[in-house]
């Protein structure tokens, strides 16, 4: 079957795709230059330049912020590094009203230090989802739980699969919109439910897509994605899913690559996006 390229209007960029080389304002001016449409800043490149003044300045360029990420990690040794944390994720909500997010997105957290107890953690994940949804419905922002594929169990998120995330999501936002999930290709596209589960989230639970490529032979995990078309994720099948299922939104590119694109000038990053985003998306 055929598939045909995706809207050009759709691509936004994750600013962590040009690494530390430019600052929020760089990135922005950037995006602007090379017809970016959307963009999705983290939190510290955010902190740096001011919420306010990187409101202003998104829209100002023409730019819808389609996320804002850098939140979550709930699990935690004790009950005051637990409350330390959504004390943050409500900081977070806070900055991506401001911003007028699409969504926040969350990485949950792995295991507490010197813990071995996965179910502890994902109780600890749901309890604090659960105390600060209140607080996102109430600001007008809408959460996104994003699955991290199993190799980042321990460290970063002990929700694993789109399965794990819609079923948080059916458990404490039953019948409601505030709560959904990212789709990070990099993380979910090896899952033999892959299809079903985006079918299940349907247009009212899939609030973000981010594409980059699996390499073949990473040399680390973490920072070692590939650009789109370079490795083994059959994008466009993916993307025809998430169509399917309803979602209209944009498509964030999202190359975390300390070997390579962060070696990069920005431009050419950016421009190599647009062209692959066309090309291999």
């Amino acid at each position: 079957m055929r598939i045909s390229p995706p809207n050009p209007e759709l691509l936004a960029l994750h600013t962590g795709t040009v690494g530390k080389t430019w600052d929020l304002r760089q990135i922005i001016d950037g995006c602007a230059r090379h017809r970016f449409r959307g963009i999705s800043p983290g939190r510290d490149r955010l902190k740096q330049m001011g919420v306010k003044e990187a409101a202003k300045a998104i829209r100002g360029n023409g730019l819808t912020p389609t996320g804002l990420y850098g939140a979550g990690m709930f699990p935690a040794q004790d009950r005051k590094a637990r409350e330390l944390a959504i004390d943050e994720a409500r900081r977070a909500i806070e900055e991506a009203a401001t911003l007028e997010a699409e969504c926040l997105a969350l990485t949950v957290g792995g295991l507490p230090e010197d813990s071995k107890d996965l179910p502890g953690a994902r109780e600890m994940v749901r309890d604090g989802l659960g105390r600060t949804l209140d607080h996102a419905r109430s600001a007008g922002v809408r959460l996104a739980i994003e699955p991290m594929h199993p190799m980042h169990c321990a460290a970063q998120s002990c929700i694993n699969t789109l399965a794990q995330a819609l079923d948080l999501c059916d458990e404490l936002d039953r019948g409601g919109r505030a709560l959904g999930v990212a789709v990070d290709v990099y993380h979910v596209w090896w899952d033999p439910q892959l299809k079903a589960q985006i079918e299940r989230a349907g247009e009212k639970r899939l609030l973000a897509f981010q594409i980059s490529d699996w390499l073949l032979a990473p040399g680390t995990m973490l920072a070692d994605r590939g650009m789109m078309g370079d490795g083994a994720i059959d994008l466009p099948l993916i993307r025809s899913w998430m169509e399917e299922a309803g979602y209209r939104g944009f498509h964030e590119a999202e190359i975390l690559s300390a070997a390579s694109w962060w070696q990069r000038d920005p431009d050419e990053v950016l421009a190599t996006c647009r062209v692959r985003h066309q090309t291999a998306c």
